[in-house]
């Protein structure tokens, strides 16, 4: 494997500096997908925390949601010859080419938070949650919540060939398979923004009666759920009673609407992807110790049950 080159530099490196002294000389160069969501700008801010704490450099690039300017981050980064790059992908394909680049300058990339349809050999490992496993746990909450009752739903989709937007939607479907009474009605990307979130689920409110024909709104994130609580008020029904809202990340907000009983259940995604991932890059850079190719974080179920206002006050301070 081509990183293997850049492993024996450092095993000499090592000979004489301390892991913690390697730590403060590395580079890194953090193409984040952009700001659409609270979740998204909490891992920004405790990637760029952890880098402080660590003594790393950080060189930070917004790519706006677009894939195109995160290629052209992380060529940039390979100009600049940064020591790694962290890439939070918008989508899953496309990436092969500029990821050979990458190891072709023996700069070792790890993903954080979503995969890419590249071969595994193109990364050096992928700090994230199993997000199938996220939807399941949402699909189950659901199916033991209304039991034999009939349940129309209606799915706020993530962004369109995103891992996420896939994977959690498979877990969901997954999860309530088998459960005759539960049907997804309808479903449609709301790109993970609340502003989406908000307008696609008053089209849903006014193809369902109003929203008479909802019993449960499923969102691959908090943000589009906070969106669509909005629009579910608005329309004169109450969220969390007439509509049942469960979503994804666990974002500060959503803790909030669950105190109000505007939100039933949330699935954690941890923002803190940053810190496995310099961990195993500062053992990479030390003595060429490979990481595992995926390194999972927890997956926690959150209900009203769970003291949402305390959650609430852990969690503020974080950059949501």
């Amino acid at each position: 494997m081509r990183f293997m080159k850049h492993a024996g530099a450092a095993v000499l490196a090592a000979a004489l500096l301390s892991s913690s002294a390697m730590a403060a000389d590395m580079t890194v160069g953090f193409s984040q997908i952009g700001s659409e969501s609270g979740w998204r700008a909490a891992e920004t801010s405790v990637t760029r925390q952890e880098a402080e704490k660590r003594g790393i450099d950080l060189k930070f690039a917004d790519a706006q949601q677009k894939q195109e300017n995160q290629i052209k981050a992380i060529r940039s980064f390979i100009a600049q010859g940064v020591d790694a790059i962290l890439l939070a992908p918008v989508v899953a394909t496309g990436w092969d080419q500029v990821l050979e680049e990458a190891q072709e300058a023996e700069i070792p990339v790890v993903l954080l938070d979503r995969m890419v349809d590249s071969s595994d050999d193109l990364y050096l490992t992928a700090v994230g949650s199993d997000l199938v496993h996220e939807g399941r746990v949402a699909g189950e909450w659901l199916v033991e919540t209304v039991g034999d009752k009939e349940c129309n739903v209606v799915e706020l989709e993530g962004t369109t060939g995103s891992s996420p937007a896939i994977d959690r939607k498979n877990g969901f479907a997954e999860a309530i398979a088998g459960h005759d009474n539960i049907e997804i009605v309808r479903a449609q990307t709301g790109d993970f923004t609340r502003t989406k979130g908000k307008e696609v689920m008053e089209s849903f409110l006014k193809a369902e009666g109003g929203g008479q024909n909802i019993c449960a709104l499923y969102a691959h994130n908090d943000d589009m759920a906070v969106g669509a609580i909005q629009a579910i008020k608005e329309a004169g029904l109450k969220p969390g009673e007439d509509i049942l809202v469960v979503s994804i990340d666990a974002v500060p907000d959503i803790f909030q609407a669950m105190a109000a009983g505007e939100a039933n259940a949330t699935v954690e995604l941890t923002p803190n992807m940053a810190g496995p991932a310099f961990d195993a890059l500062e053992k990479f850079k030390a003595d060429g110790t490979m990481p595992p190719k995926f390194i999972q974080t927890e997956s926690k179920l959150y209900t009203q049950a769970d003291d949402p206002m305390a959650v609430y006050e852990e969690k503020k301070g974080l950059g949501y």
